[in-house]
């Protein structure tokens, strides 16, 4: 196989008050995977993906993104590399119009004229927002606000594309229709989610991060059938759902 592009070994954080939420994680993503990641609330989900583009440093151990590991001098390159997608959309939309957004990425990379106007272009169309370009980010739907999140960090290209709680308060319609979208991406996906459906649909492969620490690692719909496990991390499908 060959070598992951996201690649943690032994990664501990401590918060400055003391608390430790990751306590030695090993975690690796293969290109073209789509990985979902699974946990109770608590379990260090948030503070791993905060490390993933380098927003968070670990108090030990390394992080690695194809090939490259996160240090003071490949943090720009890092964040290039790996588009972190957050819960609330409002997170990354503050620009007068969705093309706007959209465009704010490239063109701190020095994209300009036709250029950046394809780049965005191909985002929009991307997540099926193209129509939307010229509207205010503030105007649109919660699920098209999502959509826009997301065709932001797309607008950069990334290699890993990390999505935290994508499906969260999402219509039936809505969440359908980001599942169509995501699984029409042709990029590394890291899905941290409650969505247990979501992940099974998604995701052929899970991780189950609880108490800091990697507890398991396997297929997703296997490791949701496993009632011991579940009930061990307070994983739980919704009711009448089964795999």
């Amino acid at each position: 196989m060959s070598h992951p592009v996201l690649d943690l070994r032994g990664v501990r954080y401590a918060y400055p008050g003391g608390h430790e939420a990751l306590s030695g994680v090993d975690l690796h993503v293969h290109a073209g995977e789509r990985v979902a990641l699974l946990g109770p609330n608590g379990a260090g989900k948030t503070t791993l993906v905060l490390h993933l583009n380098a927003i968070l440093r670990a108090t030990s151990g390394s992080v690695s993104v194809s090939g490259r590991q996160v240090t003071t001098d490949t943090i720009a390159e890092i964040r290039r590399c790996v588009g972190v997608v957050f819960q609330d959309p409002d997170d990354q939309l503050f620009m007068p119009t969705v093309r706007d957004d959209v465009s704010f990425g490239p063109a701190n990379l020095g994209l300009r004229g036709d250029d950046l106007a394809e780049r965005v272009d191909e985002a929009l169309t991307a997540v099926g927002v193209a129509d939307l370009a010229d509207r205010p980010p503030h105007h649109l739907s919660f699920g098209q606000r999502r959509r826009v999140a997301i065709a932001t960090v797309l607008a950069m290209r990334p290699e890993i594309l990390v999505l935290d709680e994508p499906s969260s308060n999402l219509d039936p319609a809505a969440r359908r229709e980001l599942a169509e979208i995501l699984e029409s991406l042709d990029v590394t996906i890291l899905m941290v989610t409650h969505d247990l459906p979501y992940a099974a649909q998604l995701c052929e492969r899970a991780l189950v991060l609880s108490g800091g620490r990697i507890v398991a690692d396997g297929p997703t719909v296997d490791l949701l059938r496993d009632e011991e496990l579940m009930r061990a991390h307070r994983l739980e499908l919704p009711f009448g759902f089964s795999v």
